[in-house]
Order: C-alpha cells, then sequence, then structure tokens
C-alpha cells in the first residue's frame, strides 16, 4: 500500500492541498516536512502527540521532518474562538520551548539521510525589523482573505488584537525561511490549523512560485467530541510529573469501544492486519479490552517507556489484590490515589482502622464497614482486616502517607495523611 493510502486508511487526513500530487511526491522519491509545537504551556499534550507520530510514519517511509519549536509564535499565540489569549513572558516561553524541544526529539531519528533537524523560528525573527516584515510578508497578505477565517470572523464580534490577527504571517513565514532553507515542501498539523497552514502555501507561491503542500490531521477527540487540548479539563500531557504513566496508561485501557480502533490506526505502528483483528476482537468480546491493552501499552511504552509501562500495570494489580502495594514507589502511589476516591486527614494519631474505613469514600457508615470486616470483605494495603479496632501506626502508610481501602474485590478508595 502506498503511504498516502495507508494516511487515508489509518484516517490521518483532514484536508490536503491536491491528493493527487501529493500522493504521488510521498511515493516517488524523498521530501522534507515540517510540524511545528508552540511553547504555549509546559508540556505538550496528546493532541501534539498525533503530529509527532505522523512525522515518524514519514520517516520511516523515508522522508525527511523538521520539527519547529515555536519560539516567536509562542510569544504571540495562536487565535482562539473564545478570547484573547495572555500573553506569558518571554523568558517563560524560551524555558517551555527547551522543555519541547526535549520532548520532540525523542520521536524522530537523526541518524542517515533523513535525519530529523529540529529549528526554533525565534532564530530568523527575533533580528527582522518591523518595516522588513511589513514589506517583505505583510504586502503578499490580503486583509480581505485575512478577515475570512472563521475564527477571525468569530473573534472580530467580541474582539481581537491585532497582534493575534497578524499570527498567521508569522507562521506563514516559517514555512517560507524552511521552503529556502532546507526545501520543504509538505506542512502538516491539526485541522484547526489549515488556514494558517494554506497560508504559508500561498505565500510560497507568491514569493518564489513554486507549488507546496499541505495537510492537515483531524483533531484528536474524545467520544464526546471533546478535544484533547491543552485548556480542557482531564488534559493528558506526555510530561510524566504531568500526567503520570499509571494516568496514562489507565486512561487508555479504558477507553470506549467505540474509539479504540480509531486510535490504533493513528497513533500505533501496527499493521493494518493486526488493528483489524483487535477491532473484530473488540466486537465480539468486548469484556476482554484486548485492543484497549495494546493500545494502552504502546502509547505508554511511546511516550514514557517500557519500564514505566510495566510499572503502571504492576501498580494496577497491585491495587485488586494481585500484587504487593509496598513495592511501588511513592509517585506510582500518588498517581493511583490521585485516581480513587480520596479523602485527606491532617493526623491519624490514635485513629483506628475502623475510623480509616467508615471515614474513606467506600463505606456509608461505621456499622457498614464494620460488618465488611466480619465478613471478611474489608482490606487495607491489600491486607484482609480482622480486628476493625486497632489503633493505626506508621507501618500502615506507604510511602509514609498513604492508605488504600478496599471493599470486596473492586471497590477501592486512597486516605492520605497529611
Amino acid at each position: 500500500m502506498s503511504l498516502f493510502a495507508d494516511l487515508s486508511w489509518r484516517g490521518l487526513i483532514a484536508h490536503c492541498t491536491d491528493p493527487e500530487a501529493l500522493a504521488h511526491d510521498l511515493d516517488h522519491g524523498k521530501i522534507t516536512s515540517y510540524v511545528g509545537f508552540d511553547p504555549t504551556a509546559p508540556s505538550l499534550h496528546m493532541g501534539n502527540l498525533l503530529q509527532l507520530t505522523l512525522a515518524r510514519r514519514l520517516q520511516d517511509y523515508g522522508h525527511r521532518p523538521i520539527l519547529l519549536v515555536g519560539g516567536s509564535t509562542g510569544l504571540i499565540g495562536d487565535p482562539r474562538q473564545s478570547s484573547e489569549r495572555n500573553l506569558n513572558p518571554t523568558e517563560l516561553v524560551h524555558a517551555w520551548g527547551e522543555r519541547i524541544r526535549e520532548q520532540v526529539e525523542r520521536y524522530v531519528s537523526f541518524e542517515g539521510d533523513n535525519g530529523a533537524i529540529i529549528v526554533n523560528n525565534y532564530d530568523w525573527t527575533q533580528g527582522l525589523s518591523t518595516l522588513d516584515f511589513l514589506r517583505d510578508i505583510g504586502k503578499h497578505f490580503p486583509v480581505n482573505r485575512m478577515l475570512d477565517r472563521e475564527v477571525i470572523k468569530t473573534r472580530l464580534e467580541t474582539g481581537i488584537s491585532y497582534t493575534e490577527f497578524s499570527y498567521v504571517l508569522l507562521q506563514s513565514l516559517d514555512y517560507l525561511e524552511l521552503h529556502k532553507k532546507y526545501g520543504a515542501t509538505l506542512q502538516t498539523g491539526g485541522s484547526d490549523q489549515w488556514g494558517n497552514i494554506t497560508a504559508g502555501v500561498d505565500l510560497i507561491r507568491r514569493v518564489t512560485g513554486n507549488k507546496v503542500h499541505a495537510l492537515s490531521t483531524p483533531l484528536v477527540v474524545r467520544e464526546d467530541g471533546v478535544k484533547y487540548g491543552k485548556t480542557e479539563s482531564g488534559t493528558l500531557w506526555m510530561d510524566g510529573e504531568m500526567t503520570s504513566p499509571y494516568t496514562f496508561h489507565q486512561y487508555f485501557l479504558n477507553i470506549e469501544d467505540s474509539m479504540v480502533g480509531t486510535f490504533l490506526r493513528m497513533f500505533t505502528k501496527r499493521s493494518h492486519e493486526e488493528i483489524e483483528e483487535l477491532e473484530k476482537l473488540t466486537a465480539e468480546s468486548p469484556h476482554l479490552r484486548s485492543a484497549q491493552r495494546v493500545l494502552a501499552d504502546d502509547l505508554t511504552d511511546l511516550v514514557h517507556s517500557v519500564g514505566q509501562r510495566e510499572a503502571a500495570t504492576a501498580a494496577a494489580k497491585a491495587i485488586f489484590g494481585q500484587g504487593d502495594l509496598r513495592e511501588l514507589d511513592k509517585a506510582t502511589l500518588e498517581a493511583v490515589a490521585g485516581e480513587l476516591p480520596l479523602v485527606v486527614w491532617e493526623q491519624f494519631n490514635g485513629r483506628t482502622i475502623l475510623d480509616a474505613l467508615s471515614e474513606s469514600a467506600i463505606f456509608d457508615s461505621r456499622s457498614a464497614a464494620r460488618r465488611a470486616v466480619s465478613e471478611g470483605g474489608a482490606y487495607l494495603n491489600n491486607e484482609r482486616i480482622v480486628d476493625a479496632d486497632r489503633e493505626l501506626c506508621g507501618e500502615d502508610l506507604l510511602a509514609g502517607s498513604l492508605m488504600i481501602i478496599r471493599r470486596g474485590k473492586k471497590t477501592i478508595g486512597a486516605l492520605r495523611v497529611g
């Protein structure tokens, strides 16, 4: 199967310029493509991962990827539908840019004749004078076409600054610069960037007379249609300190059946045959969650590491009584507690196991907790409770501050001290 056909099968093409010409260039010879990431937060998120896996997929087929960190565009911010962005301090944006550069370089290879390149657009914009920018770039942008963009139409009703209005010029300049310096002939990005991307295509045509390509991917959305973005609640960050590997793995382990095939196609290297077989298993035996396990493992390996995935899997087993909770490190235990109904005590001196059970989120009352103990169905840190009136001690705390409480096999809560 050709690369273009594979991208189509995987659902990675929302829009593209001249599909026939792009398919030909992708399947004959080597092209240079680029995708950009603005440092408007200290980490990339799941929506960005799709662009990184696309860049890697293009490289696997012999093409050369350029990953751009938006040190200048991150200072401005792409216009949002809702309101004006807050401008972050220059030093903070540059620090975030360095963190993002370290993140993106893990997803591509720098070896061989199609080795990846990482650039920062601050390098060619910091010394650009206002006059040169207006004369050399601004003159190629008809205002009526800029006003025709959907996000601009929306914001004109509530107000938009000239700063955000001009963002499209900066992103278009990036494509022109990379076309001139590295021969880039393809820009990729999310479908919400389609207007910016095609503006760059048009700028190159106006300045050089050359024809280049653009390709956008569908937005990565949850089943309810809400996209995975930096400002949505429940964001899945790619930084393990912001979203733990355990939380990350659990999310995809519990993803809806209706989404798992889509995500396997978009994000993994699995073959068509493997994915179709997993989709078939999901349809026939959804309770096995075979596809979710593959997806969760593959993505956790990719974003974090095999070791982190194994630790996440061990933690999941441990909280259901299939492993020793005391073998988990503090960070993993904190991640586990963060996913459970959590109660916080300021101190526990003089408190009993019954206090912990009854004040947790999994028992309705002291009598219900005591009844569960008498029936052999109450557990503290995976140990069956025999004496509910025993006073708690330091040895009952995991990592010095946590207790995991379980009722039966599947009802679990956490209690933190301090």
